[in-house]
């Protein structure tokens, strides 16, 4: 660990933190302070004046980012009859009905997004303690239970990501790879900013949006400016 924290430390040592970035200058610094022999990941984290404790205050949805995120998602289908073909005609990486149902219920997670029809979701509810807290249980808010399967799973693999605001009023989501280039990370920040920037619940007063983070995996924090 020690080695990290010395690479961390001279890679923090580039970074003001008195300093809030244009995205354009965040960016360029994140992929500069990035010391990792791995492409990393570039994570924002917005800091919400919400309390998701009240129901029009719970951020929550997801959307395609123009560049994608770089990362290849294993997409996991429940169905049964015809829409199990369109499925596996899409391109899902696992399909199935009771038998991917009851497989769950063992404890296979080998799947990053989980989509299921309307219909099987009686059947697939009773995992709601398992899936809910890893973040997988299908969400028609986040298009993932629907009966167009086949737009699903094309959304997913293109880079589509979902966010929901914690109990502390933070929203965390990766906008991409270092190895992308400045201008796309950039195009994918502002699609996911005006996203969030809209879904202002009407209920808040004063500032929306407290603070602004960009980082890499295992990065520091750079902070960013608001643009109203």
């Amino acid at each position: 660990m020690a080695k990290v924290s010395k690479r961390y430390a001279e890679a923090a040592k580039l970074v003001d933190r008195s300093k809030t970035y244009s995205i354009e200058e965040a960016v360029k610094l994140a992929k500069e302070t990035s010391k990792t022999k791995f492409d990393a990941s570039v994570e924002v984290s917005f800091r919400l004046n919400v309390d998701p404790r009240h129901a029009d205050q719970q951020i929550r949805g997801a959307m395609v980012l123009p560049n994608g995120t770089g990362k290849t998602q294993r997409v996991c289908v429940v169905a049964q009859g015809e829409k199990e073909k369109e499925a596996q005609a899409a391109g899902a990486d696992f399909v199935g009905g009771a038998d991917i149902i009851e497989k769950i219920s063992k404890g296979w997670f080998d799947f990053d997004v989980l989509v299921a029809t309307p219909d099987m979701m009686g059947q697939l509810g009773r995992l709601g303690r398992v899936l809910g807290p890893k973040g997988l249980m299908p969400n028609p808010k986040t298009g993932t239970v629907t009966m167009d399967v086949a737009k699903a799973i094309d959304e997913i693999k293109k880079g589509k990501v979902t966010y929901r605001v914690d109990k502390e009023g933070n929203i965390n989501l990766a906008i991409g790879k270092t190895s992308f280039t400045d201008e796309a990370l950039v195009e994918n920040f502002n699609a996911i900013f005006n996203t969030i920037a809209k879904a202002r619940p009407t209920t808040v007063k004063g500032a929306y949006m407290k603070n602004l983070v960009v980082s890499t995996t295992m990065g520091p924090g750079i902070h960013v400016e608001i643009v109203k």
